[in-house]
């Protein structure tokens, strides 16, 4: 079933479930995440932690890049990039970053956030439309968008475009985080406004081999309410 979704570029993530994320971070959703993606002191504990762990992902890969040493001139596509988190320093560690999200009001965040009205270059696109070629291509905390065929096409068709290093982060799916998940979706709440998808590891790693890709480097973040495993993996 995994194999048959691979060999099938014109599978795509349901529309409805696109609808339902971009309705989301375009209203309700936007002011939330602007916050949390923020320096501001205008957020709830929740939010602090999360800001706490996501920033700690972002900080991973930009580590990743000052101790290679490679981030000068590099092209590098921030897929699902958000207010520009991780985009806007890595354009001032001199990679020239193309930066695209499905959110309109997201995306202007980030114009508005960015020293270089040049670098990054925001747009806004879905991820399913990207095309182009990059040195790197990072999509970070997007999966969990994603059911899993639907992120293994995905997964694909970002490797597609990366010529040497695709870095991915996502919620990984064990016991101990379903039962949190479970938890939580029973805790009523008005930002839960789009399903959230956990992946087991061993299928992403799976997906990036079959793709051509050997693991380098990964990390593992958590706090309270926030959990991703990154990973960064280069062509054969």
């Amino acid at each position: 079933m995994a194999n048959k979704a691979l060999n099938n570029p014109s599978t795509k993530a349901s529309p409805k479930d696109k609808e339902i994320v971009r309705d989301y971070f375009n209203s309700t959703g936007f002011d939330r995440w602007r916050r949390i993606y923020g320096e501001g002191s205008d957020v709830n504990r929740v939010q602090r932690d999360i800001r706490t762990g996501h920033q700690q992902t972002v900080d991973y890969v930009l580590n990743w890049f000052k101790n290679d040493k490679n981030a000068v001139n590099q092209t590098v596509c921030d897929a699902g990039c958000g207010t520009g988190s991780l985009s806007i320093p890595l354009a001032a560690m001199g990679a020239k970053v193309y930066a695209s999200d499905i959110s309109e009001k997201m995306v202007g965040e980030g114009k508005s956030r960015a020293n270089d009205p040049e670098n990054p270059v925001f747009e806004v696109k879905d991820l399913a439309a990207l095309s182009g070629q990059y040195d790197t291509v990072i999509c970070l905390d997007v999966l969990i968008h994603y059911p899993d065929l639907d992120s293994e096409v995905m997964i694909a068709h970002l490797a597609s475009l990366a010529k040497s290093r695709l870095i991915l982060s996502f919620a990984p799916k064990n016991p101990y985080y379903v039962l949190m998940k479970k938890v939580g979706d029973m805790v009523p709440g008005p930002s839960k406004a789009t399903r959230a998808y956990l992946h087991k590891e061993s299928d992403v790693r799976r997906v990036l081999q079959k793709l051509g890709f050997t693991i380098k480097r990964k990390e593992f973040t958590a706090t309270s309410f926030y959990f991703s495993r990154l990973i960064e993996a280069v062509r054969n």
